[in-house]
């Protein structure tokens, strides 16, 4: 429930720009929103490492709610002019930079328990779950709205009330904050005085390859997501002449259904293993890129809205296990900078582009096959740097027992390698 108001709010975003036509809302701006996770990874990677996981969780959500709500009352293009998308672009920015420090601690704070670690997968799931959770309730009241008021209402001044609706579910998501334990793994590290001094320099020095090839092993899920979840909306209006309404219920049936199957994903990489789980995903999208288009192009109310929950099926076999996945690689007293910085560079370099990149590719050809081809590649890219990427650290998800600043050698009792 915590990363839910995470979801909600960029959720709002994107398919707030899909559905309307204002001059402010392009994929670009909804891009602009990403360039700054990775200043929020490194900024409250260091603070997590050094002060908490519950502190640091307690003041992304805050910085995102404000600059959340803040998007609900900014004065329109014709009272500011070009001010507006100025202001638009600095509040995604800001929106950025707390999600860029959510995703590590919310993973953390679900996994750092000994009596998880056998269910670690499952476990870590849930913080993943809090994203389709997010995106059903921003669908659902976009949905709402969009039906109440009609396209022209919505697009002068009803696409405001998503964002000022957001303030309640913040108020949640704080109440749940402040009402959790710090983890007794990080409380451990502290008790030891083995906390890193400079946690982001640290994982820089020691472990860049683990960063990059995170980032890099975030290519096939994060990239066809916006593009399946997002870019799909403009695509459906513009392309298709589908209804936007249809097309957006058709997101919200997938997300529900994400709901269901993340958490399972996530649990049978308990039992298959990290990897085995994700290569699945990541096949399985490489597979699915062009009959996805061939689906949609269809324009069959029955088979688009098979393609977008297969798609979201496919993405949640990756994401489901993403989590512990990529916590696990990172020894505990770097873990919540390490595991921040590889999954947030990725938004930067697949994420944030997608959208972009696909509406570039459908401009210049056309037609949706160089889409599908950009599927694929991202696909492939994920293949190999899940391969190259080494399973637990060699400490595992246990903090040690003795003080010490770095790892010295194998270990009893470690985590065994996914």
């Amino acid at each position: 429930m915590g990363w839910s108001p995470h979801w909600y709010s960029t959720s709002s975003s994107s398919r707030v720009k899909a559905l309307t036509s204002a001059p402010c809302w392009r994929f670009p701006t909804f891009a602009a929103g990403f360039l700054t996770r990775p200043i929020g990874a490194a900024m409250f990677g260091h603070f997590g490492d050094r002060l908490g996981r519950k502190a640091t969780l307690t003041v992304t959500l805050l910085l995102t709610g404000v600059s959340t709500f803040a998007i609900g009352v900014i004065p329109t293009h014709r009272q500011i002019g070009a001010w507006a998308p100025v202001v638009l672009v600095t509040l995604r920015l800001i929106q950025g930079l707390g999600l860029g420090g959510e995703w590590g601690g919310s993973v953390l704070i679900s996994i750092e328990w000994e009596h998880f670690d056998k269910w670690r997968g499952f476990f870590a799931s849930w913080p993943q779950w809090g994203a389709p959770a997010g995106m059903v309730m921003a669908a659902g009241a976009l949905s709402l709205i969009n039906h109440a008021l009609g396209a022209q209402a919505f697009a002068a001044w009803g696409w405001r009330m998503p964002f000022l609706l957001s303030a309640a579910l913040i108020g949640v998501g704080l109440y749940i904050r402040l009402g959790i334990s710090e983890t007794p793994d990080f409380t451990r590290l502290r008790a030891q005085n083995a906390l890193a001094r400079a946690p982001v320099l640290e994982v820089v020095r020691e472990h860049w390859r683990e960063v990059v090839l995170t980032c890099m092993a975030r290519a096939g899920e994060q990239g066809p997501y916006y593009i399946f979840m997002t870019f799909v909306l403009a695509y459906g209006r513009q392309t298709l002449k589908l209804d936007e309404g249809m097309v957006l219920n058709f997101v919200t049936i997938a997300s529900v259904v994400s709901m269901f199957d993340m958490p399972l994903f996530g649990a049978c990489s308990d039992i298959i293993g990290r990897k085995a789980m994700y290569l699945a995903g990541a096949a399985a999208l490489t597979l699915f890129a062009f009959p996805y288009y061939w689906m949609l192009d269809t324009r069959a109310p029955a088979i688009v809205a098979s393609a977008m929950v297969v798609s979201v099926i496919i993405h949640d076999m990756m994401y489901g296990p993403q989590a512990a996945l990529i916590a696990e690689v990172f020894p505990v007293r770097l873990r919540y900078s390490g595991a921040s910085l590889g999954y947030q560079l990725a938004s930067v370099v697949a994420g944030g582009p997608a959208p972009v990149i696909a509406s570039y590719l459908m401009h210049a050809y056309g037609r949706s096959a160089p889409i599908s081809i950009y599927l694929m590649a991202m696909g492939a890219i994920t293949i190999v740097s899940t391969l190259l990427l080494a399973g637990a650290a060699p400490e595992g998800v246990r903090a040690p027992t003795v003080a010490a600043p770095s790892y010295a050698g194998p270990r009893p009792g470690a985590a065994r390698s996914n």
